[in-house]
Protein backbone atom coordinates (compact mmCIF):
# COMPACT_ATOMS: atom_id res chain seq x y z
CA UNK A 1 0.00 0.00 0.00
CA UNK A 2 1.30 3.46 -0.88
CA UNK A 3 2.10 5.43 2.26
CA UNK A 4 0.43 8.80 2.85
CA UNK A 5 2.71 11.81 2.52
CA UNK A 6 2.82 14.51 5.22
CA UNK A 7 4.67 17.78 4.59
CA UNK A 8 5.79 20.26 7.22
CA UNK A 9 5.43 23.80 5.88
CA UNK A 10 6.19 27.16 7.50
CA UNK A 11 8.40 30.18 7.41
CA UNK A 12 12.05 29.76 8.47
CA UNK A 13 12.98 29.35 12.13
CA UNK A 14 9.70 27.96 13.39
CA UNK A 15 11.32 24.57 14.14
CA UNK A 16 10.39 22.50 11.09
CA UNK A 17 13.53 20.35 11.23
CA UNK A 18 13.23 19.82 14.99
CA UNK A 19 9.64 18.60 14.61
CA UNK A 20 10.68 16.48 11.61
CA UNK A 21 13.40 14.79 13.68
CA UNK A 22 11.04 14.25 16.61
CA UNK A 23 8.46 12.53 14.44
CA UNK A 24 10.99 10.44 12.50
CA UNK A 25 12.75 9.47 15.72
CA UNK A 26 16.29 10.16 14.62
CA UNK A 27 18.37 13.21 13.85
CA UNK A 28 18.35 13.26 10.05
CA UNK A 29 18.01 17.02 9.45
CA UNK A 30 20.61 19.56 10.53
CA UNK A 31 19.16 21.69 13.32
CA UNK A 32 20.65 25.08 14.14
CA UNK A 33 19.09 28.32 15.39
CA UNK A 34 19.71 30.14 12.12
CA UNK A 35 16.90 30.62 9.56
CA UNK A 36 17.32 28.48 6.47
CA UNK A 37 20.06 26.23 7.84
CA UNK A 38 18.48 22.89 6.86
CA UNK A 39 20.58 21.35 4.09
CA UNK A 40 20.38 17.65 4.87
CA UNK A 41 17.86 14.87 4.29
CA UNK A 42 14.39 16.25 3.61
CA UNK A 43 12.31 13.08 3.65
CA UNK A 44 11.96 9.99 5.77
CA UNK A 45 9.60 7.18 6.65
CA UNK A 46 7.77 7.61 9.93
CA UNK A 47 5.03 5.92 11.91
CA UNK A 48 2.42 6.93 14.42
CA UNK A 49 0.43 4.21 16.22
CA UNK A 50 -0.82 1.99 13.37
CA UNK A 51 -0.03 4.48 10.60
CA UNK A 52 3.03 4.41 8.37
CA UNK A 53 3.68 7.53 6.31
CA UNK A 54 6.38 9.54 4.56
CA UNK A 55 7.37 12.90 6.00
CA UNK A 56 8.79 15.87 4.07
CA UNK A 57 10.73 18.69 5.71
CA UNK A 58 10.29 21.50 3.18
CA UNK A 59 12.91 23.58 4.98
CA UNK A 60 15.47 21.27 3.41
CA UNK A 61 14.45 22.19 -0.13
CA UNK A 62 17.12 24.69 -1.07
CA UNK A 63 15.78 27.26 -3.52
CA UNK A 64 19.12 29.02 -4.03
CA UNK A 65 19.23 32.79 -4.37
CA UNK A 66 15.50 33.39 -4.64
CA UNK A 67 14.06 36.24 -2.53
CA UNK A 68 12.91 35.30 0.94
CA UNK A 69 9.15 35.20 0.30
CA UNK A 70 9.65 33.45 -3.05
CA UNK A 71 11.56 30.70 -1.25
CA UNK A 72 8.70 30.19 1.20
CA UNK A 73 6.17 30.21 -1.62
CA UNK A 74 8.06 27.69 -3.74
CA UNK A 75 8.68 25.31 -0.85
CA UNK A 76 5.01 25.46 0.08
CA UNK A 77 4.02 24.77 -3.53
CA UNK A 78 6.14 21.62 -3.53
CA UNK A 79 4.36 20.47 -0.37
CA UNK A 80 0.97 21.26 -1.88
CA UNK A 81 1.90 19.24 -4.98
CA UNK A 82 3.25 16.20 -3.13
CA UNK A 83 1.49 15.90 0.22
CA UNK A 84 -1.75 14.25 1.28
CA UNK A 85 -1.74 16.23 4.54
CA UNK A 86 0.11 19.47 5.35
CA UNK A 87 1.31 20.46 8.82
CA UNK A 88 1.45 24.26 8.89
CA UNK A 89 4.02 25.08 11.57
CA UNK A 90 4.23 28.43 13.37
CA UNK A 91 6.22 29.88 16.29
CA UNK A 92 4.17 30.50 19.43
CA UNK A 93 6.78 32.73 21.01
CA UNK A 94 6.65 35.24 18.16
CA UNK A 95 2.92 35.18 17.48
CA UNK A 96 1.35 35.50 14.04
CA UNK A 97 3.78 37.22 11.66
CA UNK A 98 3.39 38.66 8.17
CA UNK A 99 5.34 35.68 6.83
CA UNK A 100 2.89 33.27 8.52
CA UNK A 101 0.04 35.11 6.78
CA UNK A 102 1.83 34.77 3.42
CA UNK A 103 2.17 31.00 3.93
CA UNK A 104 -1.51 30.85 4.93
CA UNK A 105 -2.54 32.59 1.70
CA UNK A 106 -0.68 29.98 -0.32
CA UNK A 107 -2.19 27.10 1.65
CA UNK A 108 -5.74 28.41 1.20
CA UNK A 109 -5.42 27.28 -2.43
CA UNK A 110 -4.06 23.85 -1.57
CA UNK A 111 -7.33 21.93 -1.41
CA UNK A 112 -5.50 19.62 1.01
CA UNK A 113 -6.11 18.98 4.73
CA UNK A 114 -4.14 21.50 6.82
CA UNK A 115 -3.21 20.85 10.46
CA UNK A 116 -1.99 23.96 12.29
CA UNK A 117 0.84 23.43 14.79
CA UNK A 118 2.06 26.17 17.13
CA UNK A 119 5.61 25.26 18.14
CA UNK A 120 7.77 26.37 21.08
CA UNK A 121 4.91 26.16 23.60
CA UNK A 122 7.26 24.67 26.17
CA UNK A 123 5.09 24.89 29.30
CA UNK A 124 1.37 25.07 30.19
CA UNK A 125 1.57 28.78 31.07
CA UNK A 126 2.27 29.57 27.41
CA UNK A 127 -0.85 27.86 26.05
CA UNK A 128 -2.85 31.09 26.02
CA UNK A 129 -0.50 32.32 23.30
CA UNK A 130 -2.04 29.95 20.75
CA UNK A 131 -5.40 31.72 20.50
CA UNK A 132 -4.13 34.41 18.13
CA UNK A 133 -3.43 31.64 15.59
CA UNK A 134 -7.15 30.98 15.07
CA UNK A 135 -7.00 34.12 12.91
CA UNK A 136 -5.05 32.19 10.26
CA UNK A 137 -8.26 30.37 9.37
CA UNK A 138 -7.25 26.72 9.73
CA UNK A 139 -9.33 25.79 12.76
CA UNK A 140 -7.92 24.62 16.05
CA UNK A 141 -4.20 25.31 16.59
CA UNK A 142 -2.28 22.48 18.28
CA UNK A 143 0.28 23.64 20.88
CA UNK A 144 3.49 21.64 20.64
CA UNK A 145 7.10 21.75 21.76
CA UNK A 146 9.67 20.31 19.40
CA UNK A 147 12.47 20.67 21.93
CA UNK A 148 10.53 18.75 24.62
CA UNK A 149 8.38 16.52 22.40
CA UNK A 150 5.12 17.82 23.90
CA UNK A 151 1.81 17.76 22.05
CA UNK A 152 3.02 15.83 19.02
CA UNK A 153 0.60 12.98 19.70
CA UNK A 154 -2.45 15.23 19.36
CA UNK A 155 -0.97 16.82 16.23
CA UNK A 156 -0.34 13.45 14.57
CA UNK A 157 -3.74 12.12 15.63
CA UNK A 158 -5.33 15.00 13.75
CA UNK A 159 -3.11 14.48 10.70
CA UNK A 160 -3.88 10.75 10.63
CA UNK A 161 -7.62 11.46 10.46
CA UNK A 162 -7.04 12.83 6.97
CA UNK A 163 -4.86 10.01 5.59
CA UNK A 164 -6.31 8.63 2.35
CA UNK A 165 -7.58 5.07 2.42
CA UNK A 166 -5.21 3.28 0.05
CA UNK A 167 -5.68 -0.02 -1.71
CA UNK A 168 -3.52 -2.93 -0.62
CA UNK A 169 -3.00 -4.02 -4.22
CA UNK A 170 -4.61 -2.36 -7.21
CA UNK A 171 -3.27 -5.13 -9.47
CA UNK A 172 -3.43 -8.91 -9.09
CA UNK A 173 -0.68 -10.84 -7.33
CA UNK A 174 0.38 -12.36 -10.64
CA UNK A 175 1.35 -8.93 -12.01
CA UNK A 176 5.01 -7.91 -11.67
CA UNK A 177 5.20 -4.18 -10.92
CA UNK A 178 8.47 -2.44 -11.67
CA UNK A 179 9.47 1.20 -11.60
CA UNK A 180 12.31 3.22 -13.06
CA UNK A 181 14.06 5.65 -10.76
CA UNK A 182 17.03 7.90 -11.24
CA UNK A 183 18.14 11.46 -11.70
CA UNK A 184 16.37 13.61 -14.30
CA UNK A 185 17.50 13.01 -17.86
CA UNK A 186 19.03 9.56 -17.39
CA UNK A 187 16.60 8.27 -20.01
CA UNK A 188 13.82 6.70 -17.93
CA UNK A 189 11.02 7.71 -20.29
CA UNK A 190 13.00 6.61 -23.36
CA UNK A 191 13.57 3.28 -21.67
CA UNK A 192 9.85 2.86 -20.97
CA UNK A 193 9.09 3.55 -24.62
CA UNK A 194 11.75 1.06 -25.74
CA UNK A 195 10.27 -1.67 -23.53
CA UNK A 196 6.73 -0.92 -24.67
CA UNK A 197 7.73 -0.50 -28.30
CA UNK A 198 5.73 2.71 -28.64
CA UNK A 199 6.07 6.39 -27.78
CA UNK A 200 3.71 6.39 -24.83
CA UNK A 201 5.71 8.74 -22.61
CA UNK A 202 7.01 12.21 -23.48
CA UNK A 203 10.73 12.03 -24.28
CA UNK A 204 12.99 15.09 -24.33
CA UNK A 205 16.56 16.08 -23.53
CA UNK A 206 15.17 18.67 -21.10
CA UNK A 207 15.13 17.39 -17.53
CA UNK A 208 11.67 17.40 -16.07
CA UNK A 209 9.47 16.69 -19.09
CA UNK A 210 7.75 13.78 -17.40
CA UNK A 211 4.95 15.42 -15.42
CA UNK A 212 3.52 12.51 -13.43
CA UNK A 213 4.13 8.89 -12.59
CA UNK A 214 2.48 6.92 -15.39
CA UNK A 215 1.41 3.28 -15.23
CA UNK A 216 1.81 1.27 -18.43
CA UNK A 217 0.50 -2.28 -18.73
CA UNK A 218 2.56 -4.83 -20.66
CA UNK A 219 2.24 -8.55 -21.33
CA UNK A 220 5.39 -10.40 -22.39
CA UNK A 221 5.40 -14.15 -23.03
CA UNK A 222 2.12 -14.43 -21.13
CA UNK A 223 3.41 -12.60 -18.03
CA UNK A 224 1.62 -9.33 -17.13
CA UNK A 225 3.67 -6.35 -15.97
CA UNK A 226 2.96 -2.82 -14.84
CA UNK A 227 5.66 -0.26 -15.60
CA UNK A 228 5.67 2.70 -13.22
CA UNK A 229 7.57 5.54 -14.86
CA UNK A 230 8.36 8.26 -12.37
CA UNK A 231 9.42 11.79 -13.14
CA UNK A 232 12.84 12.93 -12.04
CA UNK A 233 11.16 16.31 -11.61
CA UNK A 234 7.49 17.14 -11.41
CA UNK A 235 7.36 20.16 -13.71
CA UNK A 236 9.52 22.85 -15.24
CA UNK A 237 10.56 25.83 -13.20
CA UNK A 238 13.62 27.03 -11.38
CA UNK A 239 12.64 25.53 -8.05
CA UNK A 240 12.54 22.05 -9.54
CA UNK A 241 15.61 22.46 -11.71
CA UNK A 242 17.71 23.94 -8.89
CA UNK A 243 17.46 21.03 -6.44
CA UNK A 244 18.29 17.44 -7.28
CA UNK A 245 17.05 16.42 -3.85
CA UNK A 246 13.59 16.80 -5.30
CA UNK A 247 14.02 13.82 -7.62
CA UNK A 248 14.14 11.61 -4.53
CA UNK A 249 10.66 12.79 -3.53
CA UNK A 250 9.35 11.83 -6.95
CA UNK A 251 10.74 8.31 -6.55
CA UNK A 252 9.24 7.48 -3.14
CA UNK A 253 5.70 6.60 -4.14
CA UNK A 254 6.82 4.63 -7.18
CA UNK A 255 9.24 2.57 -5.11
CA UNK A 256 6.56 1.66 -2.58
CA UNK A 257 4.24 0.39 -5.31
CA UNK A 258 6.93 -1.72 -6.96
CA UNK A 259 8.11 -5.29 -6.68
CA UNK A 260 11.27 -4.53 -8.67
CA UNK A 261 13.05 -1.18 -9.00
CA UNK A 262 15.27 -0.34 -11.96
CA UNK A 263 17.98 2.09 -10.86
CA UNK A 264 18.84 3.91 -14.08
CA UNK A 265 22.30 5.47 -14.52
CA UNK A 266 23.43 7.72 -17.36
CA UNK A 267 26.51 6.09 -18.92
CA UNK A 268 27.64 9.41 -20.41
CA UNK A 269 27.70 11.23 -17.06
CA UNK A 270 28.84 8.35 -14.89
CA UNK A 271 27.89 7.89 -11.22
CA UNK A 272 27.19 10.83 -8.91
CA UNK A 273 26.15 11.03 -5.27
CA UNK A 274 22.47 11.53 -6.10
CA UNK A 275 22.38 8.13 -7.85
CA UNK A 276 23.45 6.48 -4.59
CA UNK A 277 20.87 8.38 -2.53
CA UNK A 278 18.01 7.37 -4.79
CA UNK A 279 19.18 3.74 -4.97
CA UNK A 280 19.61 3.72 -1.19
CA UNK A 281 15.93 4.42 -0.63
CA UNK A 282 14.93 1.46 -2.82
CA UNK A 283 17.34 -0.74 -0.85
CA UNK A 284 15.99 0.53 2.50
CA UNK A 285 12.45 -0.17 1.27
CA UNK A 286 13.43 -3.81 0.69
CA UNK A 287 12.63 -3.88 -3.02
CA UNK A 288 14.28 -6.11 -5.60
CA UNK A 289 16.73 -4.06 -7.67
CA UNK A 290 18.30 -4.16 -11.14
CA UNK A 291 20.94 -1.57 -12.04
CA UNK A 292 20.46 -0.29 -15.60
CA UNK A 293 23.26 1.61 -17.35
CA UNK A 294 21.48 3.50 -20.13
CA UNK A 295 22.95 5.46 -23.10
CA UNK A 296 25.69 2.86 -23.46
CA UNK A 297 25.70 3.57 -27.22
CA UNK A 298 27.09 7.06 -26.53
CA UNK A 299 30.20 5.80 -24.72
CA UNK A 300 33.51 5.27 -26.51
CA UNK A 301 34.57 1.81 -25.50
CA UNK A 302 36.92 -1.09 -25.98
CA UNK A 303 36.90 -4.63 -24.66
CA UNK A 304 37.66 -3.42 -21.08
CA UNK A 305 35.19 -0.53 -20.81
CA UNK A 306 32.17 -2.50 -19.63
CA UNK A 307 34.12 -4.41 -17.00
CA UNK A 308 35.74 -1.21 -15.69
CA UNK A 309 32.35 0.56 -15.49
CA UNK A 310 30.85 -2.42 -13.67
CA UNK A 311 33.73 -2.34 -11.19
CA UNK A 312 33.04 1.37 -10.53
CA UNK A 313 29.38 0.57 -9.86
CA UNK A 314 30.32 -2.15 -7.38
CA UNK A 315 32.71 0.23 -5.60
CA UNK A 316 30.13 3.02 -5.35
CA UNK A 317 27.12 0.80 -4.61
CA UNK A 318 28.58 -1.57 -2.03
CA UNK A 319 25.13 -2.03 -0.49
CA UNK A 320 23.77 -3.29 -3.84
CA UNK A 321 26.22 -6.14 -4.38
CA UNK A 322 23.25 -8.47 -4.95
CA UNK A 323 21.82 -6.38 -7.83
CA UNK A 324 22.51 -7.50 -11.42
CA UNK A 325 23.82 -4.88 -13.86
CA UNK A 326 22.68 -4.49 -17.46
CA UNK A 327 24.22 -2.19 -20.07
CA UNK A 328 21.84 -1.06 -22.80
CA UNK A 329 20.64 1.76 -25.02
CA UNK A 330 17.03 2.87 -25.01
CA UNK A 331 17.76 4.93 -28.13
CA UNK A 332 19.08 2.07 -30.29
CA UNK A 333 17.22 -0.66 -28.33
CA UNK A 334 20.46 -2.62 -28.09
CA UNK A 335 20.35 -5.23 -25.27
CA UNK A 336 16.80 -4.18 -24.31
CA UNK A 337 15.79 -7.85 -24.63
CA UNK A 338 18.06 -8.74 -21.66
CA UNK A 339 16.09 -6.56 -19.23
CA UNK A 340 12.82 -8.48 -18.77
CA UNK A 341 14.55 -11.78 -17.87
CA UNK A 342 16.52 -9.96 -15.16
CA UNK A 343 13.31 -8.40 -13.84
CA UNK A 344 11.69 -11.85 -13.74
CA UNK A 345 14.63 -13.35 -11.85
CA UNK A 346 14.71 -10.50 -9.33
CA UNK A 347 10.93 -10.74 -8.79
CA UNK A 348 11.02 -14.52 -8.36
CA UNK A 349 13.84 -14.28 -5.82
CA UNK A 350 12.14 -11.42 -4.00
CA UNK A 351 9.15 -13.68 -3.23
CA UNK A 352 11.08 -16.95 -2.87
CA UNK A 353 10.77 -19.28 0.11
CA UNK A 354 13.24 -21.99 1.02
CA UNK A 355 12.50 -25.16 2.93
CA UNK A 356 13.35 -24.97 6.62
CA UNK A 357 15.25 -28.24 6.67
CA UNK A 358 17.45 -27.33 3.72
CA UNK A 359 18.02 -23.85 5.18
CA UNK A 360 19.23 -25.26 8.49
CA UNK A 361 21.56 -27.68 6.70
CA UNK A 362 23.16 -24.69 4.95
CA UNK A 363 23.51 -22.75 8.23
CA UNK A 364 25.03 -25.71 10.08
CA UNK A 365 27.50 -26.28 7.23
CA UNK A 366 28.40 -22.58 7.39
CA UNK A 367 29.03 -22.80 11.15
CA UNK A 368 31.21 -25.88 10.64
CA UNK A 369 33.20 -23.99 8.00
CA UNK A 370 33.55 -20.82 10.09
CA UNK A 371 32.81 -21.33 13.82
CA UNK A 372 30.66 -18.76 15.57
CA UNK A 373 32.45 -15.84 17.28
CA UNK A 374 33.02 -15.32 20.99
CA UNK A 375 32.71 -12.14 23.03
CA UNK A 376 34.21 -11.87 26.52
CA UNK A 377 34.56 -15.63 26.58
CA UNK A 378 30.94 -16.30 25.59
CA UNK A 379 30.39 -18.08 22.27
CA UNK A 380 27.42 -17.50 19.96
CA UNK A 381 25.26 -20.61 19.63
CA UNK A 382 22.89 -20.98 16.67
CA UNK A 383 20.05 -23.37 17.40
CA UNK A 384 17.63 -22.96 14.54
CA UNK A 385 16.89 -20.77 11.51
CA UNK A 386 13.59 -20.19 9.72
CA UNK A 387 12.28 -17.94 6.97
CA UNK A 388 9.45 -15.77 8.28
CA UNK A 389 8.48 -13.66 5.28
CA UNK A 390 9.13 -12.71 1.66
CA UNK A 391 9.41 -9.45 -0.31
CA UNK A 392 12.19 -9.31 0.78
CA UNK A 393 13.14 -12.79 2.07
CA UNK A 394 13.54 -12.47 5.83
CA UNK A 395 15.15 -15.01 8.15
CA UNK A 396 15.17 -15.34 11.92
CA UNK A 397 18.14 -17.05 13.59
CA UNK A 398 17.40 -18.37 17.08
CA UNK A 399 20.49 -18.03 19.25
CA UNK A 400 21.61 -18.02 22.89
CA UNK A 401 22.31 -14.26 22.89
CA UNK A 402 21.35 -11.94 19.98
CA UNK A 403 24.11 -9.46 20.95
CA UNK A 404 26.71 -12.06 19.97
CA UNK A 405 25.56 -12.14 16.33
CA UNK A 406 27.79 -9.30 15.11
CA UNK A 407 27.43 -7.66 11.72
CA UNK A 408 30.43 -9.44 10.22
CA UNK A 409 29.11 -12.93 11.09
CA UNK A 410 25.61 -12.00 9.96
CA UNK A 411 27.15 -10.94 6.65
CA UNK A 412 28.94 -14.29 6.46
CA UNK A 413 25.64 -16.15 6.96
CA UNK A 414 23.96 -14.01 4.31
CA UNK A 415 26.70 -14.86 1.83
CA UNK A 416 26.32 -18.57 2.53
CA UNK A 417 22.54 -18.34 2.04
CA UNK A 418 23.12 -16.55 -1.26
CA UNK A 419 25.68 -19.14 -2.34
CA UNK A 420 23.17 -21.90 -1.66
CA UNK A 421 19.94 -20.35 -2.95
CA UNK A 422 20.95 -17.48 -5.22
CA UNK A 423 18.60 -14.61 -4.32
CA UNK A 424 20.09 -12.49 -7.11
CA UNK A 425 18.43 -9.11 -7.34
CA UNK A 426 16.86 -9.01 -3.89
CA UNK A 427 18.03 -7.86 -0.47
CA UNK A 428 17.60 -10.37 2.34
CA UNK A 429 17.12 -9.65 6.02
CA UNK A 430 18.55 -11.68 8.92
CA UNK A 431 17.42 -11.08 12.50
CA UNK A 432 18.62 -12.75 15.68
CA UNK A 433 16.19 -13.84 18.39
CA UNK A 434 16.91 -15.43 21.73
CA UNK A 435 15.57 -18.96 22.01
CA UNK A 436 13.21 -19.12 24.94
Amino acid sequence: MVKPVVAIVGRPNVGKSTIFNRIVGERVSIVEDIPGVTRDRIYSSAEWLTHDFNLIDTGGIDIGDEPFLDQIRQQAEIAIEEADVIIFLTNGREGVTAADEEVAKILYRANKPIVLGVNKIDNPEMREQIYDFYALGFGEPFPISGSHGLGLGDLLDEAAKHFPKGKDNEYGDEVIKFSLIGRPNVGKSSLVNAILGEDRVIVSDIAGTTRDAIDSVLTYHGQPYVIIDTAGMRKKGKVYESTEKYSVLRALKAIERSDVVLVVINAEEGIIEQDKKIAGYAHEAGRAIVIVVNKWDAVEKDEKTMKEFEQKIREHFLFLDYAPIVFLSAKTKKRIHTLIPLINTASDNHSRRVETGVLNDVIMDAVAMNPTPTDNGKRLKIYYTTQVSVKPPTFVVFVNDPELLHFSYKRFLENRIRDAFGFEGTPINIFARERK
